[in-house]
């Protein structure tokens, strides 16, 4: 068997390395109508997307600040679950969907209106002043 060789030219190259970025929901201070089973799921893809904390308030009343790290959707609500990490607490910690009555966006969003090419502006108008010793660094958080 042959491999075959592919020869691109070099705009086809650049082309190809200039991927479009994903647009990122505004899901900070969002609580979702969670009126369905579906509503519930999606709100929590939702969460293991987003990059800051969210409030989870049980059904018995139990209010829980965390990250979601991990989820895992089963044919029903109480066999699917999140896994979390909280302030208060030093282990990982999980959740049945099922046990779910409120979901809430209330920690800062950590990854909103960081953009690779912010950065690169900023750089560049560092760079055009004439400063020395620059680089692209991160911002700090709160």
């Amino acid at each position: 068997m042959s491999a075959e060789v592919l020869k691109y030219t070099r705009e086809q190259v650049e082309q190809m390395e200039i991927a479009p970025g994903t647009e990122h929901e505004k899901l900070e201070g969002w609580i979702p109508d969670l009126a369905s089973d579906e509503d519930l799921r999606i709100a929590l893809e939702k969460a293991f997307d987003y990059r800051g904390d969210v409030t989870l308030t049980t059904k018995s009343g139990d209010k829980i600040e965390a990250y979601i790290f991990n989820r895992q959707s089963g044919a029903t609500l109480a066999d699917s679950y999140v896994q979390y990490f909280t302030p208060k607490a030093e282990d990982k910690r999980r959740l049945s969907y099922a046990e779910i009555a409120r979901l809430e966006f209330t920690g800062k969003d950590r990854a909103a209106g960081k953009h690779w090419e912010d950065w690169v502006k900023a750089y560049n108008e560092k760079k055009a002043a004439g400063e020395k010793n620059i680089a692209l660094a991160p911002e700090k958080l709160d």
